[in-house]
């Protein structure tokens, strides 16, 4: 009998001791989650209070049965159990809380400044494989676009040990050119400007045909501050998208693919997304251009050239890339597109393999969306249609991410976001933004407008090189300068109405290609001037020289 009393008191001694080292367990995480709480400040003022003395309370309720009312052996189980179950609970919501506090401070640290640039020495010759095998080679630079980098990689290749002989050229044809022409071994060239060069014709298999032998990477500076409205939940504000056409890291510089304003009200819950055309000429700090080029030389050269196309301020920048886009649409476990009649495609041109849209609803994963925002060679309206398609994909996108269903997948979308996006708004601005969402549950009214304009090749400025251009339609411009002036006013952006927009053009027969389905498009367009002689605004000696477009910051050069 003793000997039973003695081993009931040895196992409630065991039990206190658990009991105690599980309560010490479960204060020190109630006290992180609390603090969680309020630091990220996600929660609107009384859903804080709210939710911190509910957890208090349970917390207190389970202690309690578990030190002092549990004296069978099944209450002391059940006790245990709750209490586990509470302090799981409780580490899964610090982990949630830390992991989108990480996610915000990631997103809005990621704008510091920088411009990373990558220099490559291309050659065409299978048999060079190295930077040693060009020794004494011929290479050809750019005589003045992009010098920064040029020098930057000349001054490296000296550093290896490396004798070059150097032939010039006025743009990046002629340089091309002569490496596959054999007048030159190799030639120095800014990755940014890839893309345009597979732009031409004869060298749309340039990426194939030509190998990197060695790259020169450094950083430049490159400022873009936000211009902060007084209160976010309050006060309209505007945002520019900027979606880069490259796959990778975020820093990397490239066109900018996507060019969409996304005006927000949040007192009358309207959003106005407005797409410019990536081919729109435009005028930039360096001469008549492309809008998409402007991506090239960072973020701040595509806000100001479109505040200066549109006459208006911009607030906020997010520039995110095609990995970005992907990412985020997979972790919301995809997206739904409405697709009207007489718009359905069988393939994508993205992605051949991928299947096509129907009419009706389709569910598209992370690349089915992200083709079918980038698709224009299928469509009569071309690049104005893909517009379209961008602003039907990130409609959805707010939906989904806006709806309870985001937090089956709530872990993998925080993933999604970590290196996703650079944006200049702060993490206080996008809280705030979360609390007024989760406050006040706004039923957001989505309006669009797409800018139209008339296929034609023109001199850009950051090649040299003439090339097939949007020229704009001054109509449309001001069209669209109203309508986000509708909105910014408290009004509706359908209240200004354009008179020349038509309905969608349909899907092209057997997928014309992008000049024809210009050309074909252009029958429902409005030319206010009748004629545009694009030699008036572009000047032959006019050129984009980098060096001049940035003040040189940390400079991390090295060979890879």
């Amino acid at each position: 009998m003793m000997r039973k009393a003695q081993t009931n008191e040895k196992n409630s001694i065991v039990y206190r001791v658990f009991a105690g080292i599980l309560s010490v367990f479960l204060i020190v995480l109630l006290v992180g989650l609390i603090y969680q709480i309020f630091t990220l400040d996600l929660l609107p003022g009384n859903l804080t209070i709210s939710v911190s003395i509910l957890i208090l309370l349970l917390t207190a309720i389970f202690l309690v049965l578990l030190n002092f009312v549990s004296r069978r052996v099944w209450s002391k189980v059940i006790s245990v159990f709750l209490c586990v179950l509470l302090g799981v609970g409780y580490g899964f919501g610090n982990l949630y809380l830390y992991q989108t506090s990480s996610t915000l401070n990631s997103i809005t640290d990621s704008n510091e400044g920088k411009v990373k640039n990558t220099v490559s020495v291309i050659v065409k010759d299978a048999s060079v494989t190295e930077l040693d095998d060009l020794s004494g080679k011929n290479v050809g630079v750019l005589k003045t676009i992009d010098s920064q980098g040029t020098k930057k990689s000349q001054n490296d290749i000296e550093k290896q040990d490396v004798a070059i002989q150097t032939k010039s050229y006025d743009n990046l044809t002629s340089e091309v050119k002569a490496l596959y022409d054999g007048e030159v071994d190799a030639i120095i060239m800014n990755e940014m400007y890839r893309p345009n060069v597979e732009e031409i014709e004869e060298y749309t298999n340039f990426s194939n045909e030509t190998n990197v032998v060695y790259q020169t990477v450094f950083y430049t500076d490159s400022s873009n501050e936000a211009l902060v409205v007084d209160d976010i939940t309050q006060n309209p504000f505007t945002i520019l998208i900027s979606g880069n056409d490259t796959y990778g890291e975020i820093d990397e510089v490239s066109r900018s693919d996507v060019n969409m304003l996304v005006t927000v009200n949040p007192v009358t819950s309207t959003v106005l997304m407005v797409n410019i055309p990536r081919d729109y000429y435009v005028q930039t700090s360096f001469g008549m251009d492309k809008l998409t080029h402007t991506g090239m030389y960072g973020i701040e050269e595509t806000k100001t050239t479109i505040e200066n196309l549109l006459g208006i301020d911009i607030n906020y920048t997010f520039r995110v890339n095609f990995s970005s886009a992907e990412d985020i649409v997979d972790a919301l476990d995809g997206v739904d597109i409405y697709v009207e009649e007489g718009m359905a495609v069988e393939r994508l041109n993205a992605d051949w393999a991928l299947e096509g849209v129907t009419e009706g609803w389709n569910h598209l994963d992370g690349k089915r969306a992200l083709a079918y925002a980038r698709e224009r060679h299928a469509y009569v309206d071309g690049d104005i249609q893909r517009a379209k398609n961008q602003q039907q994909v990130l409609e959805a996108i707010i939906n989904k991410a806006a709806s309870s269903k985001i937090l089956t997948n709530y872990t993998q979308l925080l993933e999604s976001f970590e290196g996703a996006f650079e944006t200049n708004m702060s993490t206080s601005e996008i809280t705030t933004l979360i609390k007024y969402e989760l406050q006040a549950l706004p039923e957001w009214k989505f309006e669009n407008y797409v800018l139209r304009g008339y296929g034609d090749m023109a001199v850009c400025a950051s090649s040299n090189m003439e090339l097939s251009v949007v020229l704009q339609d001054d109509y449309c411009v001001q069209i669209a300068s109203e309508k986000i002036q509708a909105v910014l006013n408290g009004g509706s952006a359908d209240e200004i109405v354009d008179e020349y927009q038509t309905e969608a053009g349909g899907v092209a027969e057997g997928y014309i290609e992008q000049e024809n389905a210009e050309a074909y498009a252009q029958q429902y367009y409005y030319d206010p001037n009748q004629y545009y002689d694009s030699s008036q605004v572009y000047d032959d000696s006019q050129y984009y020289d980098q060096s001049q477009g940035y003040t040189d910051g940390t400079d991390t050069t090295y060979g890879q």
